[in-house]
Order: structure tokens, then C-alpha cells, then sequence
């Protein structure tokens, strides 16, 4: 009778591991894309990871780095598969900004928000708020990743606050520290 517990035990866990198939991607230009496979079917169904395009997945640098560091993605650059300190490097080359875009994509990811790129809203992020996929409903803030040693003059910041509003979201500022930690303001206009 033990033994047949036993097996039945192996079987749960041999299931769970097969479900957990690794995705395997390709780093093209600025993105990395993905074959659509129930892995990545599965992955966009449930976090909204990349964006279909042309019968595939297409990855933001920031999704593809967080999903190698959770072990889910595996990125080749023509033949050589990337490690995470590959990965970044060759993202940094990228995106200058790109280790602190990545602290605040992270960081908000880990905190069970859907963070997408706002490239064609003028900033960094979109963010839908917990529970919320994109489609369903809109954004709720468009987020800016600043290093805490930088300067924001008040023309620039006056224009982030009217990207924010043009698009109807709240504006969030994500200032990243030394250590890699986010810590967050939210600006909205107030009509006195």
C-alpha cells in the first residue's frame, strides 16, 4: 500500500515539472521573440507577458531579463545561450537606462502589478492596477524610472505630469536607489 502512495506521489510531481517547460527565445534587435507554445500561451494567458506579433510572442528586454532571473526563459543571441550578467550586459548596450527600468519593472512585477511599455504614450510604463489585464481595462498609471542621482529639471517633469494626464492615468515616479530599491511617487493635477 506504500508503495503505491509512493507512485502516485512521483506521478503528481513529474506533471508538475512538465508543465513547467522552459520557453525558449531569440534576442532580435530590441526584443526578444518567443514561438507561440502552451508555455508561453499559458504565460501570456496568465501575466500578460509580451505581446502577440505575427503568430509569436514579442518580449520587452525588461520582460525577457526578469523571466531568465525566474528561470522561465531561456535567450539565445544567434547561437550562444545568455545567462542573466550576459543578458543585462548586452540590454545595457541597449538602453542606457536599462538597470533602473529594470529595478522598477521588477519590483512592481513582484508587487502583482502588469507593468507593459508606454513607448507610444511618452514614458517608460503602463501600469494596470491588481487584478486588471490589459484589455479589460486601461492603465492606471504611466511610470517613470529615475536613479536617485539624477536631475529632473522642471521642464521635464512638468511634461511627464502632461503625458500623465493627456492619457487620462496617474503619473508614478519610480526613484531607484543605490541598492536597486524603488521607491514611488504619485502625481496627479489637483484643480484648486
Amino acid at each position: 500500500m506504500s508503495k503505491k502512495k509512493k507512485k502516485t506521489k512521483n506521478k503528481k510531481v513529474e506533471q508538475t515539472e512538465e508543465n513547467l517547460e522552459k520557453i525558449n527565445g531569440n534576442l532580435i534587435d530590441n526584443n526578444v521573440l518567443v514561438e507561440k507554445t502552451d508555455s508561453s500561451n499559458d504565460l501570456y494567458d496568465k501575466s500578460r507577458f509580451g505581446e502577440p506579433v505575427s503568430g509569436k510572442y514579442q518580449y520587452a528586454l525588461v520582460e525577457a531579463l526578469y523571466l531568465i532571473e525566474k528561470d522561465k526563459l531561456e535567450v539565445k543571441d544567434k547561437k550562444k545561450i545568455l545567462d542573466f550578467n550576459e543578458f543585462l550586459k548586452k540590454a545595457r548596450k541597449i538602453e542606457p537606462n536599462f538597470w533602473v527600468r529594470y529595478c522598477v519593472f521588477k519590483d512592481l512585477r513582484k508587487r502583482g502589478y502588469i507593468v507593459k511599455t508606454a513607448l507610444k504614450f511618452g514614458a517608460d510604463f503602463r501600469v494596470y492596477d491588481r487584478g486588471v489585464k490589459p484589455g479589460e481595462d486601461h492603465a492606471k498609471w504611466v511610470v517613470f524610472p529615475v536613479h536617485e542621482g539624477s536631475m529632473l529639471t522642471w521642464r521635464e517633469f512638468s511634461a511627464k505630469n502632461r503625458v500623465a494626464h493627456s492619457t487620462r492615468k496617474k503619473l508614478l515616479i519610480g526613484i531607484v536607489d543605490e541598492e536597486g530599491d524603488p521607491t514611488y511617487y504619485e502625481i496627479s493635477w489637483i484643480r484648486p
